[in-house]
């Protein structure tokens, strides 16, 4: 009698911790974006606040996107060494520390906060696609597309409601930036459990593999990181100054947080589907030269700065990146051979892609404050866009990173 037990009690049990460990993937990538996109829309304020010029407020975003950079292709070895479960876990406590932190102790530890959440969000960015390959190898897609969906919808509520509020009597932009440690503490509470699972190490990698140099070598994985890089240089200078862009043209800044909230949403969909048909296509040529063509469209559409057009722009801007960004994370799966080497290509990917991101807020303020407008920064991004377009058909070719 009790055997019988035992064999229905196991496959529930199996059952629950599966879906513990989905949850608990889905509260990870909920936090990665939400503490970036609710500066978005707070960025005049935190400015006047603290008399910054706009290039320091340029480095709020950029700083994440260098410490996305330099931790990305230690993620893996971190992995190695102590387990994919606890890196996620020791990441999610380093998330919060930075949150609460960043907001209330002036601009150094402003800026300090902030090199603290992009070196824990660096870890979900880099490790989650391999941790799902490994354990999903049969659900890439969908489990891909769902991660990418709640991230994008926390991180489209973070820049809608960041000024509402702030506009509470007592909170301001401080309360409204600590907030998000809300999401953090439940994300950590809830992937407790996890713990306790078997270590996949063993199939990440801390060490080079002997598919290492030619990941290196590799002008598929190059293809792949500048697809990754300028993605996302596009999206977090968008992330930065598009609130700021619309505030000159005449929006309010709650109006403007809308917008960002807007190009937010238009991630969703796309985050979810284009996964689920890119698994399915022979290659991925065409998505790719779309999310660039779509880029170009949307950032041609602030440049004539037309009440009618800059609601679709932002939208365009924001199905793009959501097609863009969704597309690289299944690059690093459908492009390489293994868990090991999609962790690898994951590092480099996202190392010298974020790299690249992070002169994209920095020099966008750079340039405003030269040419004090923003039609030479958005022509570079339209340049950009191009270049996208090249490097998402080369990527999308059916084919592997070579053994």
């Amino acid at each position: 009698m009790e055997k019988s037990v035992t064999k229905i009690d196991n496959p529930q049990r199996n059952k629950l911790a599966l879906w513990g460990l989905v949850i608990g993937i889905i509260l990870i990538a909920s936090n990665l974006r939400a503490p970036l996109t609710s500066v978005g829309s707070l960025l005049s304020f935190i400015r006047d606040g603290l008399g910054l010029s706009n290039t320091l407020a340029g480095l709020i975003t950029t700083l994440p996107l260098l410490a996305f950079a330099f931790l990305s292709p230690f993620a893996p070895k971190i992995a190695n060494r102590i387990g994919m479960e606890r890196t996620f876990f020791f990441s999610l406590i380093l998330l919060t520390i930075g949150l609460i932190v960043r907001p209330f102790f002036g601009a150094v530890l402003l800026f300090a906060g902030t090199i603290l959440i992009g070196l824990a969000i660096a870890i979900g960015n880099v490790l989650l696609p391999s941790f799902i390959k490994i354990n999903f190898p049969l659900k890439i897609g969908i489990m891909t597309g769902l991660y990418a969906v709640f991230m994008n919808v926390f991180g489209a509520l973070a820049a809608g409601i960041s000024v509402p509020l702030a506009s509470i009597s007592g909170i301001g932009w401080q309360g409204s930036l600590a907030f998000w440690a809300v999401l953090s503490i439940i994300a950590t509470a809830i992937w407790i459990p996890q713990l306790r699972r078997k270590n996949n190490t063993d199939q990440v990698g801390g060490t080079p593999s002997q598919n290492s140099s030619s990941i290196w070598k590799s002008s598929l994985a190059w293809h792949i990181t500048i697809f990754m890089g300028l993605q996302s240089l596009i999206y977090n200078t968008m992330l930065t100054w598009l609130p700021v862009i619309l505030q000159t043209q005449g929006y309010s800044s709650s109006t403007a947080g809308w917008m960002l909230s807007l190009m937010q949403f238009g991630l969703i969909p796309t985050t979810f589907i284009v996964p689920l048909i890119a698994e399915k296509m022979a290659n991925q040529k065409l998505i790719g030269a779309l999310s660039g063509i779509l880029f170009l469209i949307g950032v041609i559409g602030l440049i004539f700065g037309n009440p009618i057009l800059n609601p679709v722009a932002a939208l365009l801007i924001g199905i793009a990146s959501g097609s863009a960004f969704s597309l690289s994370m299944m690059f690093f799966s459908l492009r390489s051979r293994d868990g090991k080497q999609t962790s690898e290509m994951s590092g480099m990917g996202q190392s010298f892609g974020y790299l690249m991101a992070a002169a994209g807020p920095v020099t966008a303020g750079a340039l405003h404050d030269v040419t004090n407008g923003w039609l030479v920064p958005l022509i570079v991004l339209c340049i950009l866009a191009v270049i996208i377009v090249i490097a998402g058909v080369e990527s999308g070719k059916d084919r592997k990173i070579s053994a």
